[in-house]
């Protein structure tokens, strides 16, 4: 424009100037001839007029100019608004048509009544409403792992009453957009009178309808009967979880049972046979359980959840390799990105849970109580965080620390969960056991039991049993403190009566064995227990125990070792290396031995005592006697303290 404008006064300010210079020349001549000044003045005169004419001309040219520039740009901004706005009702559509496509909501449609209930303010509406209401509640109270995205027909918390509308608005477009593309489950139904009350047939889903009668007093629990039998027909395996929740085992049975064979994926169907282990479990079934576990994994090879309840089963039934190889797998999975069915609250706590129970099962205490303590502070999903408070219980004992087992049984936070309860009476028992207080696990055997049969009794947990507990987590451990008090004879009978498929049980059978000196017999079940479990330390350092007590000092070493390269964190094998050692009179050698397992067993009294001991022999008397301070200070049997009295008036 600048070009334009300035091209244009140049060219009148050429004729300006030209005509300036006529008239200059013309007024010279005037002065010689004054006949001349009429037709000069003339002259000038024309010259203004065209001169005004010119610049008048100019000034509308160039009104006219910014005009069209203007009106190019306001041109351009308009087709842009236009693209934008283009845009945006493409991508509205588009967004539209998406959510249209996914829209698997729940819409109950206002119900037929009779015109006397709808004037006393029961509409169809209103019954709808309360439909909304109860079968919100049962959703709610519906507790699984299972993601909502994972059933085949998932309403979320897309559950909302259809209100007519006149007229055709943007919600009605929308509305025939989810009919034509989505797959929104539509309730209709109406309430009718009978002979003897109120009758309601609802329809849905495409499964046929359903209809409850009864007093038109009864009309709220006619409304619950109706929103189970609509949640049954159209969330059947949430409905599954809902009935077991409210003790209607053989129910629940029937539902999943038809799923794993009409279930419409695979995924439905591994689902199904996951909620039948529960069931199985439920009854004591354990074996059943790893069967039903293992058919939803071959269905879904990523299925976390039930390589979880297997190992489970396997840690439960004493399939400690087993138990251990699922774990790894289950760890796997959480650990990875991929879609492993479960939700975000139940996988960030069962995550955990793994990584505390694959260092349980190497005997890394320490890595173990650390993946605990941690889970006690995430939100819980099915008793996660007691199981994680318990097990803190428990390892403190096994990490050998008497006051930490004690101050974290004192800080159990109470229940009134029967559940709970007996689950505690459990804990209590092991960390006795493993405190090493016999007198006291024999006692509490009769309470672990009664505990058991109060579960059983209790309405909340239908179908429970506790026999697959009481032979393969009781019996062992009892019958080895009868075995530590002298009572083999009680012992042999009730580890007898223990299955042989059990790691623990036949470890078991060796240490009682141990205890009387069997060593033919010990070496049998340790032999056992090793081949049932490899990977794991225990086998491998029961051996080495017995050995010792035995008095094969290499032999026991070569076990200590071999449960050393199994367990590098378990310090009890590091610890009777080390007195293995003092043994050979090497205690040289076995000081290094305790100063590894001081890192993962720092508050174990003998621990401590058996350093001092190496210490003084090898003339380090001074850090001989700081390690009898420290052992003085924690817990220690009383031929740990008749020791320690010993070599401290020995040593000074």
């Amino acid at each position: 424009m600048a070009e334009i404008l300035g091209g244009e006064a140049d060219e009148a300010e050429q004729q300006f100037e030209a005509s300036a210079a006529a008239v200059a020349m013309a007024l010279d001549g005037a002065k010689d001839n004054p006949q001349l000044t009429g037709p000069i003045t003339a002259f000038l005169a024309e010259q203004r007029a065209l001169v005004s004419e010119q610049r008048h001309h100019l000034g509308e040219q160039l009104k006219r100019l910014r005009l069209g520039i203007l009106d190019q740009r306001m041109s351009i901004v308009l087709k842009a608004m236009t693209a934008v706005v283009g845009l945006a009702v493409a991508a509205a559509l588009c967004a539209a048509i998406w959510y249209a496509a996914h829209d698997n909501g729940l819409v109950i449609e206002p119900f037929s009544v009779p015109p006397d209930m709808a004037q006393r303010g029961l509409t169809g509406q209103v019954v709808a409403a309360q439909l909304l209401d109860k079968l919100a509640a049962m959703q709610d109270t519906t507790d699984s792992a299972r993601p909502p995205g994972s059933y085949t027909n998932n309403w979320g918390d897309d559950i909302k009453v259809q209100i007519p509308e006149t007229g055709v608005s943007i919600g009605q477009f929308y509305g025939l957009l989810v009919t034509w593309l989505g797959r929104e489950t539509h309730i209709t139904g109406e309430v009718f009178r009978t002979a003897n009350g109120l009758a309601i047939a609802a329809r849905g889903g495409g499964d046929g309808g359903a209809m409850v009668k009864g007093s038109e007093a009864d009309l709220d629990k006619l409304l619950q009967q109706t929103a189970e039998a609509i949640y049954k027909r159209t969330q059947p395996y949430r409905y599954a979880i809902y009935a077991e929740q409210h003790g209607k085992l053989a129910e629940v049975r029937a539902i999943l049972e038809r799923l794993t064979v009409e279930g419409g994926s695979p995924r439905e169907r591994a689902w199904a046979h996951l909620g039948l282990g529960v069931l199985r479990r439920v009854n004591s079934d354990w074996y059943g359980d790893a069967d039903e576990e293992r058919a939803a994994i071959a269905l879904v090879p990523d299925f976390a959840l039930a390589r979880n309840n297997v190992e489970g089963a396997y840690a439960t039934l004493g399939h400690d390799e087993a138990a251990l190889k699922a774990g790894q797998n289950t760890l796997r999975l959480l650990q990875s990105d991929r879609d492993i069915d479960m939700t975000t609250r139940a996988r960030t706590i069962l995550l955990q849970e793994e990584l505390a129970g694959f260092a349980y099962y190497v005997n890394d205490f320490t890595t173990s109580l650390h993946y605990n303590l941690e889970a006690v502070q995430l939100p819980d999903y099915s008793g996660g965080v007691e199981g994680a408070r318990e097990n803190i219980v428990v390892i403190h004992a096994l990490l050998h620390d008497r006051a930490a087992a004690q101050k974290a049984w004192g800080e159990l936070p109470p229940s009134s969960d029967t559940a709970i309860q007996s689950s505690r009476f459990s804990t209590k028992f092991a960390m006795t056991y493993w405190l090493g207080d016999w007198a006291s696990v024999v006692t509490q055997q009769v309470d672990v039991e009664k505990s058991f049969v109060a579960v059983a009794r209790d309405p909340a947990t239908p179908g429970y049993s506790s026999e697959i507990f009481r032979e393969r987590l009781v019996w062992p451990y009892a019958a080895y403190a009868m075995a530590k008090l002298g009572d083999f004879k009680g012992a042999h009978a009730l580890i007898d009566k223990t299955p042989t498929d059990c790691f623990v049980c036949v470890r078991t059978r060796g240490d009682i064995d141990t205890a009387q000196m069997n060593w033919d017999g010990a070496a049998y079940w340790f032999t056992n227990a090793v081949h049932q479990a490899p990977s794991i330390p225990l086998g491998y350092y029961d051996w080495g125990k017995m050995l010792l007590a035995k008095g094969d000092l290499d032999g026991a070493i070569a076990k200590f070792a071999a449960a050393n390269q199994k367990g590098p964190h378990f310090a009890d094998p590091l610890e009777l290396w080390g007195e293995a050692l003092i043994a050979k009179n090497r205690s040289d050698l076995a000081l290094a031995k305790f100063a590894e397992a001081d890192k993962y067993a720092p508050n174990w009294g003998r621990l401590h005592l058996k350093w001092g001991e190496a210490l003084t022999y090898v003339g380090r008397f001074a850090e001989a006697k700081a390690q009898f301070a420290t052992a003085s200070r924690l817990d220690l049997s009383a031929t740990d303290k008749s020791e320690l009295a010993r070599m401290g008036a020995k040593h000074g």
